[in-house]
C-alpha cells in the first residue's frame, strides 16, 4: 500500500452534481485561497463524495474525542506546582501540580499570568488570585 499525505485544510465545502441519472458526476470543491474563494469541479464517482463525507465525520468525531493540545509548561520552584504555562491567544493558564495532575484555567488575562509567573510565591498567588476565580478543567 502506498500512502500519500493530503492537505485538505483549505477545502471549505464540497458538493456532488450528477451529469445524469446514469453517469458519475462532478465533485465540486469550494477552496479558500486566502483573499478569495474558488470553486473547482472535478470528475468523480458518487463513492468519492460519500468517502469524503465519511472522512469528515471521522475527523470531526476524532477532534472532539482528542484532548486539546497542552500548553507548553515552564518549570517553577514551588512546593505547590512543578510547572506552569500560558496560552495568550486562548487565555488559558495550565498548571502541573506536585501530585502530577494537570489543570487548565480559562479566561486568565495576560496581566494575571505575568503576576502569577513572577510572584514570590506561586502557591500563595494561586490560592489568592486563581483558585475559585476561574473555570478549571483537569486535562491529565
Amino acid at each position: 500500500m502506498k500512502l500519500s499525505k493530503v492537505d485538505l485544510s483549505n477545502v471549505v465545502a464540497m458538493s456532488l452534481s450528477k451529469l445524469n441519472a446514469h453517469q458519475d458526476g462532478n465533485l465540486g470543491l469550494l477552496i479558500d485561497r486566502g483573499e478569495e474563494l474558488e470553486i473547482v469541479e472535478i470528475p468523480a464517482p458518487i463513492e468519492a463524495f460519500e468517502g469524503l463525507q465519511l472522512l469528515n465525520e471521522i475527523a470531526t468525531v476524532t477532534k472532539v474525542l482528542l484532548p486539546e493540545e497542552e500548553v507548553p509548561l515552564l518549570p517553577v520552584d514551588s512546593t505547590m506546582a512543578n510547572a506552569i504555562g500560558y496560552d495568550k491567544d486562548k487565555e488559558i493558564l495550565q498548571i502541573e501540580f506536585q501530585n502530577g495532575s494537570v489543570y487548565q484555567y480559562s479566561g486568565v488575562d495576560e496581566h494575571t499570568w505575568e503576576d502569577f509567573y513572577y510572584s514570590d510565591s506561586i502557591g500563595s498567588f494561586f490560592n489568592e488570585e486563581i483558585k475559585g476565580q476561574y473555570h478549571s478543567e483537569r486535562v491529565d
